[in-house]
């Protein structure tokens, strides 16, 4: 687990510190501080990382551009921030949490636990998802995302108008930042926009399937299919 802590103010960065590698100390975490926006993109552009722990205000800098610049990477990211009112316009961003200052161990850890706990219906404020090509960061609307398949450690983003994007964030990776009201896993391999279902089909040998109202039909898995078939039923 490699962690990158980027916060002008040492002495609450120390604190971060602390109570991350107490946190993942079954994990070896590696925890890197950088105090300044340039120090912290060098790092995130040269070393491997798995969360970044990111302030917005930054000796004057605004930690957005943190945001703008690795926004499609496949790391998570919390915001650990007094501006309150960023909040809803970083989870646009897709971050993981955003803790305010002052914080303490209790809240750092409970956004630590979304790393791994099992997605739960959310409200999350997700508004586009960003990729990489060609070395530019282009920003798609959630709302053309008609499904998304795995593709190994990368996510494939099914688009309304037939194209597809690859994402570098993992299947699970997005299930956690996606709003639950919006997308639902169906299969280990496949996220649907849940108002692009159309019916659940049960297919030869016991197969479950989804169909999509765009004709597509993608498989279900059988542990999922009692919970899909209530939320037809609820809609």
């Amino acid at each position: 687990m490699n962690i990158l802590i980027i916060e002008d103010e040492m002495r609450i960065a120390r604190r971060l510190a602390r109570m991350t590698a107490q946190y993942f100390e079954q994990q070896s975490a590696g925890i890197m501080l950088c105090d300044d926006l340039e120090t912290g993109l060098k790092h995130l552009n040269q070393h491997p990382v798995n969360l970044l722990l990111l302030d917005l205000n930054l000796n004057g800098e605004d930690g957005f551009q943190v945001l703008e610049a690795m926004v499609a990477r496949s790391f998570q990211t919390i915001i650990v921030s007094a501006y309150t009112e960023k909040a809803i316009t970083a989870f646009a961003y897709g971050v993981l949490d955003f803790v305010p200052k002052p914080f303490d161990e209790e809240r750092l850890f409970q956004a630590f636990g979304r790393l791994t706990a099992a997605p739960v219906l959310s409200e999350n404020q997700l508004k586009f998802l960003a990729i990489r090509n060609s070395g530019l960061i282009r920003f798609i609307d959630v709302a053309e995302v008609t499904c998304i398949e795995a593709a190994g450690i990368y996510s494939e983003l099914h688009l309304q108008n037939g194209t597809v994007a690859l994402h570098d964030k993992s299947l699970d990776a997005l299930e956690r930042i996606l709003p639950a009201k919006d997308f639902v896993r169906i299969h280990r391999s496949h996220i649907i926009r849940w108002a692009g279902a159309e019916k659940l089909i049960i297919g030869p040998g016991g197969k479950y399937a989804m169909q999509l109202k765009n004709g597509n039909l993608l498989p279900v898995g059988r542990s999922r299919y009692k919970a899909l078939c209530e939320r037809l039923k609820a809609t």
